[in-house]
């Protein structure tokens, strides 16, 4: 009896009050009866606290594969190389760190202007536009080739016609075009401008600070790290790297990402649709509750429709994880489940 309370009250702080549980038990048996398809996981935290844990595939120790929301990962990267001098800031061009791969295809004085910023908030010049199957830089072009690099860079410049966005109408003055290719070029950047592989640096100045001691990269076939997608963490993983960020910068009272950085990853540069902008490689939109009320949101997000989403007003982060992978529908079902429970519980 006095081993079974010592493991009841070691437990506590991870599960709901069955009050308070309602809305989390209603969405438990709406993954179970397949009405949310490929759930791996979900996770719910409070002021720092992991109030509701739920592995629905693999555990607590099972790597889920978040996709894209790697490329999230690598913007924190990118804050850390640039914080240490070895990065240049923002502004900074990025063709001085490839001139192995000189001369280029499609020659442009434009591509020596495109910088750091350009990368992180998806509005390079380029034609890269993996949301449009004819764009010349779709992500799928890439995987068939050897050198993926060179891919990027050798992609002609963009044109703007019709309807399309261009930068000097946009909001922020730049054009949004989802290209994972550019996310992997600001990587291999990463890793040329800190003499060490991505995954290193990564290791030593983000998760080794976390507590994060298991991670599984994806690498190009230069075997690069592939920072465009693919990293496998646990789910508690993730919560911290969105407790990291909701928090400032820092984890257990030390600063792991100067503040500057996370203010500036976290501020708008660039808007995608009506309801969705996007910083430096972090999502922005609001999620409305079944209530009516509406919640700012920024978020980690990947295929198959994983999310770690920062609610600042709530101070609450949480993480779903998810196999399902290229379906319709995909990011849609984890947002209902965010909107239509896991909400309801944090606002009840």
């Amino acid at each position: 009896m006095l081993i079974a309370g010592l493991l009841l009250l070691i437990q506590a702080p991870t599960t709901p009050m069955p009050s308070a549980a309602q809305p989390l038990a209603a969405m438990e048996s709406s993954v179970a009866s397949g009405e949310f398809k490929k759930i791996g996981s979900v996770l719910v935290a409070r002021d720092g606290k992991v109030v509701y844990e739920k592995y629905f595939d693999g555990d607590a120790s099972t790597l889920r594969n978040t996709r894209s929301a790697t490329k999230t990962i690598t913007g924190m990267l990118a804050g850390l190389a640039i914080t240490q001098g070895k990065l240049g800031g923002p502004n900074a061009t990025i063709l001085p760190y490839f001139a192995d791969k000189q001369p280029l295809q499609n020659p442009d004085p434009r591509k020596a202007k495109i910088t750091v910023e350009d990368l992180l908030t998806m509005s390079s010049a380029m034609e890269c536009d993996d949301w449009n199957e004819y764009s010349r830089g779709n992500e799928e072009r890439m995987y068939i080739i050897e050198d993926w690099l060179r891919f990027y860079l050798d992609l002609p410049i963009r044109a703007y016609a019709g309807v399309e966005q261009k930068p000097e109408t946009a909001k922020y003055r730049r054009a949004f075009s989802y290209c994972t290719s550019g996310v992997f070029t600001l990587g291999v950047a990463i890793a040329r401008a800190t003499k060490q592989p991505m995954e290193d640096f990564a290791q030593k100045n983000l998760f080794q600070p976390l507590g994060i001691s298991r991670s599984e990269w994806l690498f190009s076939p230069a075997h690069e790290a592939f920072g465009g997608g693919g990293l496998a963490l646990a789910t508690r993983d993730l919560w911290k790297l969105g407790q990291l960020y909701l928090d400032g910068g820092k984890w257990e009272g030390e600063q792991v990402v100067p503040a500057d950085w996370v203010a500036a990853s976290l501020t708008p540069h660039a808007q995608i649709d009506d309801d969705t902008e996007y910083g430096y490689l972090w999502w922005m939109k609001n999620f409305k509750s079944k209530s009516g009320k509406s919640y700012r949101g920024t978020f980690m997000t990947g295929n198959g429709g994983n999310k770690v989403v920062m609610l600042p007003e709530l101070h609450a982060v949480v993480v779903i994880t998810s196999t399902n992978y290229s379906t319709k529908g995909m990011h849609e079902q984890t947002e209902r489940m965010l909107t239509d429970y896991i909400l309801p519980y944090l606002t009840q």
